[in-house]
């Protein structure tokens, strides 16, 4: 089994449907992601353009720089790592949670307008006790 992703004009993806080996395999059984992307065609419209995935969800975009799927943008301020296609905040990964924030089910969360306003700040600690 595949997963192909549709997607639009702008590279959006709006489907993705699951494929049958069957369906993406020469006559030798070796897969082929033309043969698979012919199928999504067949199935769906000539029009329709196809990329093989395995982690793309409705709404992410194919950058063909990258060859990668790419979530949206979560804020204003982060930046696309182009090594791993995802996206980081200008002050890195949330901190690391103590044993006790993790007993207490705490987490943190990136909060835009504190970064907007003091770019020192961005990450707040949510408890959830």
């Amino acid at each position: 089994m595949a997963n192909f992703a549709q997607i639009d004009e702008n590279n959006v993806v709006i489907n993705i449907i699951v494929v049958s080996d069957d369906d993406t395999s020469d006559n030798n059984g070796v897969e082929s992601e033309s043969i698979g992307i012919g199928f999504c065609q067949k199935l769906l419209g000539a029009n329709t353009n196809w990329k093989k995935t395995t982690n793309a969800s409705i709404g992410d975009s194919y950058n063909a720089s990258l060859n990668a799927f790419v979530s949206p943008k979560p804020h204003a301020s982060w930046t696309l790592d182009s090594e791993t296609a995802s996206w980081v905040s200008p002050l890195g990964a949330a901190p690391t949670l103590t044993d006790d924030q993790i007993a207490a089910r705490s987490s943190y969360f990136w909060d835009e307008s504190a970064y907007q306003a003091d770019n020192t700040t961005g990450w707040v600690l949510n408890t959830m006790i």
